[in-house]
């Protein structure tokens, strides 16, 4: 039994292989269920070989389910309620937008997100071991390397810095250039298995990861290839309390209150506009939060089992538009997001300026990916970039999570006093 480190824990490899692939995990929706521990020997077995890929899942959906929860709060993506509960609730700092590493505070969520790398990279390189020259044509494997795609870039566009199996810290975007370098193999694995899916879920990913390594033109020429309707998601099951989507079930309201979209964008817009994308409701029976604030609950997720976008083909669509605006066509970019707006039923943007259109485009990123754990990243870039337009008001605020304290704690190549 081989073992691994998690930066900066050290648990067993298949013990965490079979945990992980219990229920319906994978994205995509294929139905899993646990084939045990998962030995290298074992790894010659199909069942087995797909047990380890729905371990990878898994891990990506648990970190994912933490990550856009806590910084869906941060970005303003709704606001707090009056839960504290370290289970399914929000510390006192994140109520007011700071993300400190501390053990009850940023730590699980370092841990997750690194632990959904490492299960994922690891993983790769037993069955690259096992499956040989069958690994270049392998559908398993092009799942494989689309799960480390996907777990790289949830590293680089949530944490602040780069830390690899216990190495220094780096830039965020080499998380960036793993997740590129991940996707563009599973684009030919994929393609050689004839899995148009993957390929597809492949190319998205490695637009969005494009995006963070400042390469516009790569991105737009991958976004081209994904349809409008096109989604790749992590999937949540009502199996047991860590596999239920977290945003729903902290807003549940059994017993759970957690966060609320009173007071935010999102309340006003929906009322004003109807729009499928943001939908909340409310509950004569409940009408505050735990901490008396008036209780908005969204109703995007509907239930435990809700998944969550990791790429669509709408935001392909809006990977083009901002690069239409970055080249100064704002024409062009109001039209594409227009065309994204008639497709759902609401009413067209107007902008008179390219800041106008700049203001329109940002928000409209924030309605499409709401809660899917994308708009702290987007909020970050455009303030580091200074692009024109006005989004969420940042000031005091921050924009990406801390290396965990056990990474600090634990990792010599690390400043252990922040």
């Amino acid at each position: 039994m081989r073992r691994f480190r998690t930066s900066p824990l050290r648990r067993p490899l298949v013990r965490v292989a079979a945990i992980l692939a219990v229920g319906t995990l994978a994205a995509c929706g294929a139905e899993l269920t646990s084939p045990g521990a998962i030995h290298d020997e074992d790894l010659g077995k199909p069942e087995a070989q797909q047990g380890l890929v729905n371990g990878m899942g898994r891990a990506l959906a648990n970190a994912l389910n933490y990550v856009a929860e806590t910084g869906a709060l941060v970005a303003q993506e709704f606001a707090f309620a009056g839960n504290n509960s370290i289970t399914f609730g929000f510390t006192n700092l994140q109520q007011n937008g700071v993300l400190d590493p501390g053990d009850e505070e940023t730590n699980p969520h370092w841990e997750r997100a690194q632990q959904a790398r490492w299960v994922a990279e690891d993983g790769v390189r037993r069955l690259r071991d096992e499956l040989g020259d069958a690994f270049a044509s392998s559908p398993v494997a092009a799942r494989a390397l689309v799960y480390v795609g996907y777990a790289n870039r949830l590293l680089g566009e949530n944490m602040c810095q780069a830390v690899i199996d216990g190495g220094p810290a780096q830039p965020g975007r080499v998380s960036f250039e793993h997740a590129e370098a991940a996707f563009s193999e599973a684009i030919d694995v994929a393609g050689a298995a004839g899995d148009n899916e993957l390929e597809l879920a492949a190319r998205a990913g490695r637009a969005s990861a494009r995006i963070g390594l400042g390469d516009w033109t790569g991105a737009v020429e991958d976004a081209r290839t994904v349809p409008d309707g096109f989604v790749f998601q992590a999937e949540y099951s009502e199996v047991e309390l860590e596999q239920y989507n977290r945003i729903y079930w902290s807003n549940a309201n059994q017993p759970y209150r957690a966060h609320t979209v009173w007071s935010t964008f999102y309340e006003s817009y929906y009322l004003d506009t109807g729009d499928p994308r943001t939908p909340w409701s409310s509950d004569p029976e409940h009408p505050t939060g735990q901490s008396g604030v008036t209780w908005y609950f969204q109703t995007k997720y509907h239930d435990r089992s809700s998944p969550i976008h990791l790429s669509s083909g709408r935001e392909m669509r809006l990977i083009e538009a901002e690069a239409l605006l970055r080249a100064g066509d704002a024409a062009g970019a109001l039209a594409v997001v227009n065309a994204l707006r008639a497709a759902v039923g609401v009413a067209p943007r107007e902008a008179a300026t390219l800041d106008e259109a700049w203001a329109a485009f940002k928000r409209e990123r924030g309605i499409e990916l709401w809660l899917e754990g994308r708009r702290l990243w987007d909020l970050r870039r455009w303030l580091d970039e200074g692009t024109p337009g006005a989004a969420e008001d940042m000031t005091g605020r921050d924009t990406c999570f801390p290396i965990g304290r056990t990474e600090l704690d634990s990792n010599p190549n690390l400043d252990r006093s922040r």
